[in-house]
């Protein structure tokens, strides 16, 4: 069981990486745009840079999930999936693109309340970059390649963040600024991963091939909009409601939650493989019960450390213009992790083939959403919003246990999730009514209450022998530098051996994913 842990941890990490370093380095850039941009630019950033990701999952028609599917499927061409899946991709992303740009006016005018029609261009630049960029990577997930996807993604970000400094600082570009570094760079690499991997595609599609990916993949799409929909719709309520300000407040406080976007982000990229690798169900269900346990107090982890210092990032992170954004930053990660929850069991789901299952738990949870925005935003700004995802991922997620449970039953570890639950409570609880909200005490005391977490579990039998075993021999320093020198001997770019590909590939189903690496620095 501790060796499933581990290669979910090592390649959630290998994935992960560049998102980190995106993030990182985007969060140390905030001082610089909160300086120069006012939270009303800042909110009409996000809100088109959400509505970027919005439209590309309708363009991808959910063939990005129909080619990690069928890629493995037995009796299916592999590189025949990979051609026609860019004919696809690439046909619909172009003519989408190119018909939305007579309509730029009116598309910020619905989106922004006021027109601004190079604002709306960009963004049109953004849907094409965007969609391309997610089939380019795709391929190297299908081939493992996590160094060359590290490398890749790296090198993105590296290009894109000076050069949306430069516009914003010294040519003044504002909310455009934004948009042109972040697509306009992308543009620039997506061209040369498809020129590299131009062998591999085709402008033609198979059509029998097409067809039965289509219905595969567009099943999916509506389940999958659904779900961005609540990373979507607070933004426009916000903006339509109480004003683009409050919108760049909240959107900086998503900003500095993506530390548990950072999770959620590798989880997705890393746990289906693994999922889906184990072939016995009877194993299948004792595994997945395990790991989600573990899942949920990384999680928590992440969460309970962002609810209690809040004041402080923003404080050390923003222009004092910014600061009430803390108010949500807790709400928004406590969301995203549940968000994560929920990917896992959508992989419980795709087990199944029965994927169906997760469109009416979405969009229950979208309708939640709308309704509580609603109702909550006109009192109570961005904590009203962040109350309102929080509720909604509640609410799905109790939906797809209802769903996986009938399909796939799994005897979960009820008492350890409990007390992963309950012991973050009590320490945000005590952080938040006990100790100093501001001044060198509350920092370190709110620090120390976080890092006692791990402590709180371990004290409270979390872990399982097999699992304390496992971990000690994880951590022995022999076996971390022999680990090291593997990676060190891996050859770049190296591939699987076509042999250790499985004969009969899981149906893979993925949902949108809340990571923003292309949406924004």
């Amino acid at each position: 069981m501790f060796e499933y842990l581990r290669r979910l941890a090592t390649t959630g990490a290998a994935y992960t990486a560049s998102s980190v370093l995106s993030k990182l380095i985007a969060v140390f850039l905030l001082p610089i745009y909160t300086h120069y941009l006012t939270p009303a630019d800042y909110g009409a950033a996000e809100v088109m840079l959400a509505s970027v990701i919005a439209a590309s999952i309708v363009v991808r028609l959910g063939i990005i999930e129909a080619i990690l599917r069928f890629y493995y499927v037995a009796g299916e061409e592999p590189g025949a999936v990979v051609a026609t899946g860019f004919a696809s991709v690439f046909w619909v992303a172009t003519i989408a693109s190119v018909l939305a740009l007579p309509f730029a006016g009116p598309i910020s005018q619905a989106l922004l309340g006021h027109e601004d029609a190079n604002l709306a261009r960009l963004a049109i630049l953004g849907l094409w970059t965007l969609t391309m960029y997610e089939y380019a990577l795709t391929l190297l997930r299908l081939e493992e390649r996590a160094r060359a996807y590290f490398g890749i993604t790296v090198v993105n970000v590296l290009i894109t963040i000076p050069f949306t400094v430069f516009l914003i600082v010294v040519e003044g570009e504002r909310a455009s600024g934004i948009l042109l570094g972040t697509y306009g760079t992308g543009a620039a690499v997506v061209l040369w991963m498809l020129f590299r991997a131009r062998r591999r595609l085709a402008l033609i599609p198979d059509r029998a091939l097409l067809r039965r990916m289509f219905r595969f993949g567009l099943p999916t799409m509506p389940a999958e909009l659904s779900l961005y929909s609540l990373n979507f719709i607070d933004r426009i309520i916000l903006a339509r409601m109480v004003g683009l300000g409050e919108v760049g407040l909240y959107a900086l406080a998503v900003k500095f939650a993506q530390a548990m976007q950072v999770l959620a982000r590798g989880l997705q990229l890393a746990w289906p493989p693994l999922a889906y690798s184990i072939r016995d169900d009877a194993e299948a269900r004792r595994v997945y019960s395990q790991i989600f346990t573990w899942i949920a107090g990384v999680l928590a982890f992440g969460a309970i450390g962002l609810w209690l210092e809040s004041r402080w990032i923003v404080r050390l992170l923003a222009a004092a213009d910014y600061f009430p954004a803390y108010q949500a930053i807790g709400l928004v990660a406590t969301g995203i992790a549940l968000y994560a929850l929920y990917l896992a069991m959508v992989v419980i789901l795709g087990r199944t083939g029965r994927t169906e299952f997760s469109f009416p738990a979405t969009i229950a949870a979208v309708a939640s959403n709308v309704a509580l925005n609603l109702i909550l935003v006109p009192s109570h700004g961005i904590v009203g919003a962040g109350i309102a995802l929080v509720a909604s991922y509640v609410i799905v997620l109790a939906l797809m246990y209802a769903f996986t449970q009938r399909l796939f039953p799994i005897r979960y570890e009820w008492g350890r999730l409990a007390l992963v639950v309950l012991s973050a409570v009590a320490l945000v609880a005590v952080g938040e009514t006990l100790l100093p909200t501001s001044g060198a005490v509350g920092l370190i005391s709110r620090g120390a209450l976080w890092l006692a977490y791990p402590g709180v579990l371990f004290a409270a039998g979390f872990l399982h022998p097999e699992e304390r075993a496992g971990l000690a021999e994880l951590l022995r320093p022999s076996a971390i530098a022999a680990r090291a020198r593997g990676l060190r001997a891996e050859p770049a770019g190296s591939e699987p051996p076509k042999a250790e590909r499985p004969d009969r590939g899981p149906e893979i189903y993925e949902v949108a994913t809340r990571d923003e690496d292309r949406s924004g620095t």
